[in-house]
Order: C-alpha cells, then structure tokens, then sequence
C-alpha cells in the first residue's frame, strides 16, 4: 500500500462522491487540511483512481516565493486546458478575461472537472481573487474545487482567512482534516526495517511524510534518525554531480521547467537519474522537482549561507537571460542572493505586472523590496514609487503603510516643486487618511491639494480634488459645502470630458442634496450611476448604488432599496470588485436586519466585518444588534470595537447607528443611567445637523429611559413614539416592513390585547429581552394568560449548552479550528476558548473529536 494515502480512503471517497454530484450539476468544494507531510499531495495524486475514467482533473500549485508569482497556480494549467484559457493566462492582466475562460472551462461538458490547488497558504492575491470568483460560482458548475493548505501556518490575518469564511458559507462544502497516522499503521510501514516501530512513531508522532523518510533511512533496530538526518541520509552515497545538481534546484521554490533545468545543469536532467531513482525527485518531460517540499526543504536548509547565495544567484542570471521570464520569480533570486542592483532594476516592472494581474499584496511586496534601495534611485524615481506603493497598501487595506507612504511622497514633491504632481499626492493622502478613518488629517490634505493645484493649469486633477473635498463634507453631513464644491467639479468634469470625475462629482452633489432633504438629490445620484455604467467606470458606479440604496434604507424605503440591491450586487460580483461588495453585503445585511431576518443578515454582515473599516464599522452594528435583540453574548463587546472607529471618522453616519444601538442594549439591560452616557452626545449632534433619522431614534432612546427631550416635528416613526403616538408609528413601521420596530411600538399600547400581539410577534423573532420586558409589564396589568414563550435554549439538549455553546458545537463538529470559528462568529479567540472549554466540561469529554460523538449520540447534532 501507498504509505502517503495510508489510512485514506474516507477521505477519496468523499471526493470521488462530490466529483458524482459534480457530474448532476450540484458543484462544490473540498477544503483538504493538515500539517506538513501529513499527505494531502499524497491524497491528490491518489484521486484519479477513485474518478471515473473520463473525469478531468486539473492541477495547480502555489509556490513559497518571497513574492508570489501572480495566478501561478492557474499558469501551471495552461499545458492542460483548452485554448481559450491557455491564450489570457499568460498576460493575467484582464483578470475577467481569464474568470470567464476559467469558468468556461470547468463548464465543458460532457465530463465533470476536479480543479485542485495545492497549498493555497501561499497563493498570491490575484489567485485568492480566482479562487473567492469560483467559490460563489462553484454550485452551479459541473466541477469539484479541491483546496489544500496547512491550517497550522493561518494567523489571524493570513490572506487565505478571507477565502475560508466565503467557503463556510457556500451550499456545498467537503472539510477533509487529515489526521497522522495511528501506531498500528506506523508499524505495518515499519515492518521491512529493522527499526522499532514504537520508537518511529516516538520520532515522527505518525507523521506521514516523516515516518516514510524515517524508514527509508533504514537502520539497525536502534533509534530512529531526526527527520532532516534521514532526508540527507539519503544524499550521501551519491556522486558530487548529482549532489550539486540536487543542491542547485533546491533553492528554486517550484517545480523546476526543463528550459531552466538546462540553463541551470550541464548535462540536463541526466544529472537527476541517481536521486530520481533513490526517491527523491520526479521528473517529467515537462519538468523536474523534490517529491515533496519537504525534501527540498532540508537539502536547502544544510546549505552554508555562502553556498545558497551562489545557488540562487546562478538561477538569477539563468532567468534575466531567458526571455518571458516572470518578473516575480526574478526578484524573488535577486533577494535570495543579495543582489540590489538587480532588486532596484526588476522590482518596479514585477509590481507592475503583480498589480495589472490584481494581485496587490505582491505588488506592494516587490515595491517594499525596490524602497530598501533609496539610495539608487533619484527623487522623482523615489517620489514615483513611494506613490505606487501608497495606492497599493491603500488597495490591500494596509492604512498604515500607504499614509506613511504617501506622506513620505508628499513631502518630496514639494522639494522638487511640481505642483501637478504635489496637488495629484495632497488628493490622494487625503482619500487615504479618510479610509484609515482619520478624518481631521484627511480634510487639512484635501484642503491644501486644492489650494496648489488652483494656479497648476490641470482641470482633471483640480475638478477631482474638489470632488474629493465634496465627498468629505457630504460624508461629515455638511450639505450647503459639499454641493458648492461639488459643483465645480462638475462644471470642471464637464469641460474636461472626465466622465469618471464627472460621475464622482455628481454622486457627491446628488448624496448631499438627498440627506439635506432636497428632492431633486436622488436623480443626481442616479444621473452619477448613469454616467459612471455608460463610461465603464465600475467603481464609480458600485458607490453610486451604495449611496442610492443607504439613504432609501435610512429613508425606511425598502422595498425602492430592493430594486436597487439586486443589480448592485451582480455587478459588483461580476466586475469582482471586492471592497464595494463587501459593502453591498452589509447594506443587505442592513435590510435584512429590518425585514427580521436575523440569521440572513448575520452572514451578510460576517462577509464585510473584516476588511474595509468604513464597512466594517455598520457591518458590527448589525452582528451586535442581533445578538442584543436575541439576549446572546457579545454584542457589547462588538459594539465597544464599532463605536472606537465610528469616533475616529467623525461622521455622523457611523457614529448614529453604534450610539442608537448602544443604547438600545443599555435600556433592554435596564440601565437607563447607561442610555444617557452613550446617546445625549450623539443625540445634539444629530440635531445640530438636523439628520432626522438619527435625531428621531436618539431621542426615542433617551425619552424611554426617563430623560426629557425636545419635541420633534418629522414625522419618523420613531418621533411619533417618542410623542406617545405608538400606534400611528405601529402602522408606519409595518409599511416599512420591520417587525421587530413594529412590535415594539405596538407593546407601548396600554391595552394588553395590543401587547399580548406584540408578544406573539416578539416571540416569533426570538427577541428574548423585549419579549421578558413585555411579560413583565403584562403581568403588572393583571394579565392571567400570558403565553410562556419558546423554552430556553438549554432546554433543547441534554446536556444543556447555551445556544451560543450549541453553535460553537456544531462548527467544532464541522472540524474548524478555535481562530476559524472566531472568524466565523466575529468575536476574539479567547471568547471561543471559553466556549470550547465549556462545551468539553459539559458532554463529559476531553477532546473535539470525543465532543463531536457525543453531541451526535445524545441528539444535538445530526448523525453523518
């Protein structure tokens, strides 16, 4: 038996079974996940003997370069798919070209396909880009999407995370842990040597990858070599060529293609025949490579530095000869072997392509690299790049990178007195201070680019700094300011035939209008959304749906907002454009936060928790007004993190809705003293700027918790509330369709056949603290009858969790780990110890696994 699928066939079985459903049209994806050597490539290899004779399986891998190569493992499959993807491969730069190609791929009948990508810890961010591309298009493709990683090396912010919360939530889904090996498995591979089995599994912990080695070193019954001793075990005995040969391609972090076998060995792959032989390369007539990374792993690190600084400087020479080399995969060797001139001369161009390729992480990688090197560059090249390198931390959400950048960037413009290009970096420092939520710094900047670049003779670059300022104000609810500048820009847009700037222009204007009550503001923004869909700019278009669906989502028009939600949503999905997809997703999580779908909105508000801080700020006010409304955990704590950015933005649209929700857990808490501390502040804010809707709900929130405030006259909702008229506001919020607000207004009737209504409806949500605060104050009424309400969560089970501990257990049971779970849930890993730890103590087990079995046997979790 294949000692690297050992102890596998649960897990082939699984895959051969989704590559059957794959052939139906039910599409899905199989997250294999382990240690290294545990025998995920070992399981890969295994795979096409468990698949049906015609089924296709494609295979790509993710290389550990200092920077990745852009869509490397997809450019492994261009020797074995169709032409169409074969052609945009190479390029990369359209990235749509190569998704609609792709999946053009995949969809080819008649056969299903199984897309493997090997160690996607490593994949680069135009691959992640892919990759988050097919997981919400897999459902519906005749294929399998196999991904294999090392969950041990995911930090926290590990780009893969991002990825690994979309698949969570994808319809269909395969989690493949690979365990070690047991010890009677460890001693049927031992049984040819003379090695003592116990001893091996002592040495290895069942390791796969580890006991193979170990075995395949031989010995004489005594104790087993370390793993590294066996892998050079098996080096020594052979001839020098073959060693250096060995040693030459192990600094080259990829399987090796035969045009660089050649450059790099005299005498080709026939320098490989020996170590090939001995089981420690595979060569193919395409190329040559270590059996597993872990063998090059150890020939590399028993290399003096001196000698691995040769090594890869050879490999550097051979690439910059060869034409077509990938810039990356330069830089990369030039790093390796401490070659500046050569790090200075080829990072600009690999950051270039890394960046038309969409993958940014890499590209502000390459430019990190070049800005080591200040020294050979002169002060326009270095002000040049500093401004790349700004925009491209600014795009992967690096706030402190690019404000540091582009300020370094400022400060040598204005010594070298170009005021085009001074005015071009006050603008962007300015946009990127708003994005770090530093909004003080982010007006001073945008203030100055205007006043340098009014006498610099550009109309684009000034008509975009004045859109910017308008943006600003229109953000900061200063209407009047915002619509004067914004008004010049549009006149300047116009003149110049920017019809980017234009679109930008008019969305500011037309947003500043809408708020300030202005009827004729919507059509502005809408004439922006026109402009931007007819000139192609898709992110201009995204912010203009933005901007259109949250003030109809303030205005209460949700069902106008639906209209608008739909298509926004496909567009931003089509153009792949994450960071305004992400934010759609919290606007839907918005409306299904009103529309009582509570569960909806928390996974639309999980998607766009985590990156963009300006979406990030509502998407945890939703998480923490679920949990608030449901009396779960955490929702305070998720509130604490919102409000700290919500201050930082100085804009009442942030600061409003956290202090509206802070005081809303405050009163269902009973601490009216609370209400005032969070709310009063916000509150005259809202009503110095005369924002209704947040003046209305702040003031409902302070009036029910005893203090007195001034009448108000808008007729919201919340504003009649606040005057006594609940029913009036009772029949506006079920217009409006939200029946949590519409059940609280009606509970404020006096006549309990009213409340005992608003109960039904409350008990129907799962409100629990509204609906306990309604049975009180029907049993103060005299009411005999009071409905006792759903039964308790720990109720459910025998062995009674929480419903918070209940669904910790159900994502242990799926095999997440204690940081996945915390990612899924949005709380701090910590907080999810405390829930494992607790759920252990409660079923009476020691570990997950035994955790897992005993949920399924008392009946609290489905049997698989």
């Amino acid at each position: 038996m294949d000692r690297g699928i050992l102890e596998r066939d649960h897990e082939l079985a699984q895959l051969a079974a989704a590559a059957r459903e794959a052939a139906d049209g039910a599409g899905s994806v199989a997250l294999v996940f382990g240690e290294a050597g545990i025998g995920k490539s070992s399981l890969v290899k295994a795979l096409p003997k468990v698949l049906h004779p015609d089924a296709r399986v494609l295979l790509g891998e993710c290389d550990d370069l200092t920077t990745r190569r852009p869509l490397g493992p997809f450019r492994d499959l261009a020797a074995s798919v169709g032409p169409e993807l074969a052609g945009v491969l190479p390029e990369g730069g359209d990235r749509h070209l190569v998704y609609d190609a792709l999946r053009a791929e995949l969809s080819r009948a008649p056969h299903p396909a199984v897309l493997v990508v090997e160690d996607v810890h490593w994949a680069d961010e135009a691959s992640l880009d892919v990759l988050r591309f097919l997981v919400r298009r897999v459902e519906r493709l005749p294929a399998v999407l196999v991904l294999t990683y090392r969950d041990d090396e995911l930090g926290r912010e590990h780009p893969l995370r991002h990825l690994l919360g979309q698949v969570s939530r994808a319809e269909r889904v395969h989690r493949l842990p690979l365990s070690r090996l047991s010890p009677n498995a460890v001693r049927r591979l031992s049984a040819t040597s003379d090695l003592d089995p116990a001893r091996v599994y002592q040495v290895t912990s069942g390791n796969p990858f580890f006991v193979a080695e170990v075995v395949a070193a031989g010995g004489t019954g005594g104790v087993p070599p370390t793993v590294v001793d066996a892998v050079l075990a098996r080096l020594r005995g052979l001839d020098d060529t073959t060693r250096d040969a060995l040693e030459q391609l192990a600094v080259v972090p990829s399987a090796v293609e035969r045009s660089l076998v050649r450059a790099l060995l005299a005498d080709d792959v026939a320098e490989l025949a020996a170590a090939e032989q001995r089981g420690l390369m595979v060569v193919t007539p395409e190329r040559a490579g270590f059996r597993h990374e872990l063998i090059r792993r150890a020939v590399v690190d028993s290399l003096p530095a001196a000698r691995r600084i040769e090594l890869n400087r050879s490999v550097l020479a051979a690439l910059v000869a060869a034409p077509g080399s990938d810039a990356s995969r330069i830089v990369h060797h030039a790093a390796q072997a401490g070659d500046l001139d050569a790090i200075a001369r080829h990072g600009p161009g690999a950051a270039h392509d890394a960046s038309r390729a969409g993958a940014h992480r890499e590209a502000a990688a390459h430019l990190r690299l070049v800005l080591r090197q200040r020294d050979r560059l002169t002060p326009t090249e270095l002000a040049g790049l500093l401004e790349r390198y700004a925009v491209e931390s600014y795009t992967i959400a690096d706030s402190v990178a690019a404000v540091d950048a582009e300020r370094e960037a400022v400060a040598l413009r204005r010594s070298l007195g170009d005021a085009r290009a001074l005015g071009a970096d006050l603008r962007w420092l300015s946009r990127i201070q708003w994005w770090a939520g530093d909004a003080e710094e982010a007006r001073s900047a945008a203030r100055e680019a205007i006043a340098v670049l009014e006498g610099a003779g550009d109309d684009r670059l000034l008509a975009l700094a004045l859109s910017n300022t308008a943006q600003l104000h229109m953000l900061s609810d200063q209407h009047a300011r915002a619509i004067a500048f914004g008004e010049r820009a549009i006149d300047l847009a116009r003149r110049a035939g920017a019809d980017e700037i234009l679109a930008h222009a008019l969305n500011n204007v037309g947003s500043a209008r809408w708020r300030a009550g202005d009827p004729l503001g919507r059509a502005q923004v809408e004439e922006s959304l026109k402009v931007a869909l007819a000139a192609g700019e898709v992110e201009h278009a995204c912010r203009a749906y933005a901007n259109i669906i949250w003030s109809l989502l303030e205005n209460l028009e949700y069902a106008e907002a639906d209209r608008f939600l739909a298509p926004a949503v496909e567009l931003a999905d089509r153009a792949e454009h994450l960071g305004f997809l992400n934010y759609l997703n919290v606007e839907l999580a918005m409306r299904r936060l009103a529309a009582g779908a509570w569960d909806e909105a928390e996974r639309h508000a999980e998607a766009g928790a985590h990156d963009f801080v300006p979406a990030r700020c509502p998407a945890l006010t939703v998480l923490a007004l679920v949990r608030v409304r449901r009396g779960r955990d955490g929702g305070d704590e998720l509130l604490t993190q919102a409000w700290e950015i919500a201050v930082r933005s100085r804009e009442l649209q942030r600061t409003g809705p956290v202090a509206a929700a802070r005081a809303e857990s405050a009163w269902l808490r009973g601490d009216h003293a609370a209400v005032a501390a969070v709310a009063r502040e916000t509150f005259a804010e809202a009503c110095r700027l005369e924002a209704a809707a947040h003046r209305a709900e702040l003031g409902y929130r302070l009036a029910k918790a005893g203090h007195d405030v001034p009448a108000d006259g808008s007729g919201h909702p919340y504003a009649l509330q606040t005057a006594g008229r609940w029913r009036e506001a009772a029949l506006l919020w079920e217009a409006a369709g939200c029946p949590y607000e519409h059940a609280a207004a009606l509970a404020e009737s006096p006549d309990p056949e009213d409340k005992l209504t608003a109960l039904a409806a409350l008990d129907a949500l799962g409100a629990g603290p509204l609906a306990q605060m309604v049975r009180g104050e029907l049993r103060a009424l005299g009411t005999r009858r009071i409905p006792r309400g759903p039964l308790a969560a720990t109720r459910h089970n025998p062995a009674g969790l929480t419903e918070r501990q209940l669904q910790v257990m159900g994502l242990v049971a799926q095999g997440m780990t204690n940081t996945e779970i915390a990612d899924r849930l949005v709380v701090s890993v910590r907080t999810v110890d405390n829930h494992v730890s607790a759920v252990l103590d409660k079923l009476g087990v020691r570990s997950r696994r035994q955790a897992a079995a005993r949920a399924v046997q008392l009946g609290m979790l489905p049997r698989r």
